[in-house]
C-alpha cells in the first residue's frame, strides 16, 4: 500500500500499486520528479530508481522491479501536470529512454533560481539550504542504486530529492510570479520537452571530441568518420565511449592519418589489441577520408580584432551591472562567447532573443553603439 505521510518511504516494485500511485496523483497541479541511475560503465543510462513527490507524499518506484512503465509515462506526459525537476537535462533523458517520450510540461528549479538571484547551476543541494535552510546528507551520492535491498537511509536519502522540490516549488513559483518572470522560462522549459534535444546522432558524434577545433581541415575530415564509427559501437555495446576508443587517440589518428598498419600501430596510447581488432576499418575510413575535399567540418567564428577585445571587457562590466540591478546571475544571461559573437555582429543569439535581451541585451547593444556609457560614482561602475 502506498502510504500518505512524506515522513514514510513506499517502494513501488509491484504493478498494481503503480496504478494506484498514478490513480492517486492524476488530478495534481505538479509533482516533483527525480531520478537515480548508473552509467560509468555504459553508454545508455541504467535507470534504478524514479522518486515522485507532491506535499503530502514522497514515493520512490523501482524500475527494475516492474515490467511495465506505462502508467508512469501517462502521468508525466500528462499535459495537465507540471513535472518538477532540478537540472531536468539528464533526468529527462533518462525518462525518455525507459518510457519512449519526454516528460511535459516541465519546470526546472535550477533554471528558475537564475531569475532568483541564486548562482548559475547551483546544485540541489545548496539552493535547498538557501530557499529552505535545510542541509541535506550527502552520505548516500555514491551509492550503487542497481543493488537490491537498497538500504532505509539510502531510500530516505532519495526521497529527499523529491521531498524539498517540492517545498521548492511552489515558493519559486511565488516569486517569480512576483517579479513578472515566470513566463521569461516558458520558451526554455518548451525546449526541454523536445525529444530532438536527446536524440544522439553519430554522424554529429565529432562534436565531442574535445580539441576537434585545432585540427586543420583535411585533419577534421579524417576525424569525423572515426567519431562516428566510435559512437555507433559505443551504442550497439553499450560501453562508454571512451573505453572503445579515448579521445586523444582518435585526434593523433586524425592528425598523423596513417596509412599502413605499422604507422596506424606507432599511435601512442593505441591498444595493440584494438590496432589488431579494428585497424583495417580504421585504414579504409582515413583513406576515403584523404579523398574528400579539405573544408572544415564547422565554421568557426572569427578571431575579434585588437580594436574589438577591449569591447568584451566593457560588455562583461555592463552584463555584470545588469545583472546586479536584476538579481539575477549573470551566467544566466550571457558567457563571454556571447559577448563575443554580439560583437562579431551574430544577431541570432539567446542574449539578442526575448527576455534576455529584455534584462540586458538591449542594453549591451545601445552600449556598442555609444547610446549608453559607463562611468565610476561613488567608487563603483554606472550606466548613462
Amino acid at each position: 500500500m502506498i502510504p500518505n505521510s512524506n515522513k514514510d518511504v513506499a517502494v513501488i516494485t509491484d504493478q498494481a500499486d503503480l496504478v494506484e500511485l498514478m490513480t492517486k496523483l492524476s488530478d495534481a497541479p505538479w509533482v516533483a520528479v527525480d531520478t537515480e541511475f548508473l552509467r560509468e560503465r555504459n553508454y545508455y543510462a541504467q535507470l534504478c530508481l524514479i522518486q515522485v513527490g507532491t506535499p503530502d507524499l514522497a514515493v520512490c518506484i523501482d524500475p527494475i522491479a516492474l515490467s511495465d512503465l506505462t502508467p508512469l509515462r501517462e502521468l508525466l506526459t500528462n499535459p495537465a501536470i507540471t513535472k518538477v525537476f532540478h537540472a531536468a537535462f539528464q533526468d529527462l533523458e533518462i525518462l525518455l529512454q525507459a518510457t519512449g517520450e519526454v516528460p511535459s510540461p516541465v519546470f526546472d528549479t535550477q533554471v528558475a533560481a537564475a531569475l532568483l538571484g541564486h548562482a548559475d547551476q547551483i546544485g540541489y543541494a545548496r539552493l535547498v539550504e538557501a530557499m529552505l535552510g535545510v542541509q541535506l546528507e550527502k552520505a548516500h551520492s555514491r551509492s550503487d542504486w542497481s543493488r537490491r535491498p537498497l538500504q532505509p537511509q539510502e531510500l530516505e536519502y532519495a526521497a529527499d530529492d523529491v521531498r524539498y522540490l517540492a517545498a521548492l516549488y511552489p515558493q519559486m513559483r511565488a516569486e517569480l510570479e512576483q517579479l513578472g518572470r515566470l513566463q521569461w522560462l516558458a520558451p526554455e522549459f518548451e525546449a526541454l520537452a523536445d525529444p530532438a534535444r536527446y536524440r544522439t546522432e553519430p554522424d554529429d558524434a565529432w562534436r565531442r571530441v574535445k580539441g576537434w577545433k585545432r585540427l586543420k581541415p583535411a585533419q577534421q575530415q579524417v576525424l569525423a568518420p572515426l567519431a562516428a564509427w566510435r559512437e555507433r559501437t559505443a551504442m550497439s555495446s553499450d560501453r562508454p565511449r571512451g573505453w572503445i576508443v579515448k579521445d586523444e587517440i582518435l585526434l593523433d589518428l586524425a592528425r598523423r592519418r596513417p596509412g599502413d598498419m605499422q604507422a596506424l600501430q606507432s599511435i601512442r596510447g593505441l591498444p595493440e589489441n584494438l590496432a589488431k581488432k579494428h585497424g583495417d576499418t580504421f585504414l579504409g575510413m582515413i583513406a576515403e577520408a584523404k579523398k574528400r575535399p579539405a573544408e572544415p567540418l564547422a565554421e568557426l567564428p572569427d578571431r575579434l580584432t585588437p580594436e574589438q577585445e577591449p569591447l568584451v571587457d566593457l560588455l562583461m562590466a555592463t552584463l555584470r551591472i545588469c545583472a546586479a540591478q536584476a538579481d539575477i546571475s549573470p551566467g544566466a544571461l550571457a558567457t563571454r562567447k556571447d559577448l563575443e559573437q554580439m560583437i562579431a555582429g551574430r544577431s541570432d543569439i539567446a542574449l539578442l532573443q526575448g527576455w534576455r535581451k529584455q534584462a540586458v541585451g538591449q542594453r549591451l547593444k545601445e552600449v556598442l553603439d555609444g547610446e549608453l556609457s559607463l562611468h565610476v560614482s561613488d567608487g563603483a561602475l554606472k550606466l548613462d
